[in-house]
């Protein structure tokens, strides 16, 4: 009777093991492929949307290599949702987390605390804030493009088509954000160098209509308004719009950043004079490749620049891009 209670109690003790392993931690370790959690802004913006499919592609085509969540806010703006995003990739304890921050500096904290609970972290698109990365002691790979140097190459592009002492106005990102304030000073840099007047300078917030609104505001408070440099495509879009609204399409310049595919006619038809694009489908595939190279090695990889070609308006049957990385 003794040793058949025993067994019993041996055999009920597997059992609740084995149920755990079900609900938790062993089911997880049965499974060999590593999951990465690919944590976007707006999935409203075409550039994210590319950027998803970019990412989805690559895990259809590596099936075998990594499992790939993918996750994204509504609002380019909506930094505590993003962060929500991220405490759930934590609770579901994934591998892996690839992420271009709405926030520069507010994204940092719950990074670091994914990476204090053994989950790989790489920062894509948008760099996050060398400052409070040294306060939080966190150490975040970038990889992604340098966002002052391909403005600039836009900014050169366009002084090419203006005189020097023109009059030209910039249309911000998010003012939050990392990349927005490097491309606004890559298109400083080119319109200092050139000698142009920059009379106005605005955040359009990333955003079509808001761009629309400060362009509508910019060209009614300065007609003589040569030029208008905006810090994405989207509001590239809105900036048009405006100046089609006022009847001065083809009296002010307008480039833009990301090459959507929204501007491919306009840059056909010469309302959009260039763009940059930094190549939105592979953005995340490089992120990814990374953070599954980390995952099989201990040192922390150094940043990574990716790159960023300048696309001007096509000549008839042709498409101009010169690479600027």
């Amino acid at each position: 009777m003794k040793k058949q209670l025993i067994s019993k109690v041996i055999v009920l003790g597997l059992g609740l093991v084995a149920a755990a392993c079900l609900t938790d931690g062993c089911q997880r370790q049965a499974s060999t492929k590593p999951r990465v959690a690919l944590i976007m802004k707006s999935l409203a913006n075409e550039f994210f949307l590319t950027m998803e499919n970019g990412a989805r592609a690559h895990q259809k085509a590596h099936p075998g290599e990594y499992e790939l969540l993918v996750n994204g806010i509504k609002d380019e703006l909506d930094v505590s949702r993003q962060i929500d995003l991220v405490e759930q990739m934590i609770a579901q304890r994934v591998d892996a987390i690839v992420i271009a921050p709405a926030d520069s500096k507010a994204l940092i904290a719950v990074c670091k605390k994914a990476q204090d609970a053994g989950i790989v972290v790489v920062n894509i698109d948008n760099q996050f804030d060398a400052g409070v990365l040294a306060d939080k002691k966190a150490k975040i790979p970038f990889v992604g493009p340098d966002n002052r140097k391909g403005a600039k190459a836009v900014g050169d592009y366009l002084a090419k088509h203006l005189k020097p002492g023109d009059p030209v106005a910039i249309v911000e990102g998010a003012p939050n954000a990392f990349n927005a304030v490097q491309r606004k000073l890559g298109f400083e840099d080119a319109m200092k160098a050139a000698g142009m007047r920059i009379i106005s300078s605005q955040s359009g917030y990333w955003e079509t209509d808001k761009a629309n609104q400060a362009v509508a505001a910019m060209i009614t408070e300065h007609p003589d308004l040569k030029a208008i440099l905006c810090a994405n495509d989207s509001m590239a879009l809105g900036a048009v719009a405006a100046l089609r609204a006022a009847g001065k399409s083809d009296q002010v310049l307008v480039v833009g950043y990301d090459n959507i595919s929204a501007v491919q006619q306009l840059l056909k038809e010469g309302k959009i004079l260039a763009t940059a694009d930094q190549h939105a489908d592979q953005l995340a595939v490089f992120g990814i490749e990374y953070a599954l190279a980390m995952l099989t090695q201990e040192s922390t990889p150094a940043d990574q620049e990716t790159p960023v070609d300048l696309i001007t308006a096509p000549a008839p049957g042709a498409k101009v891009s010169t690479a600027t990385n």
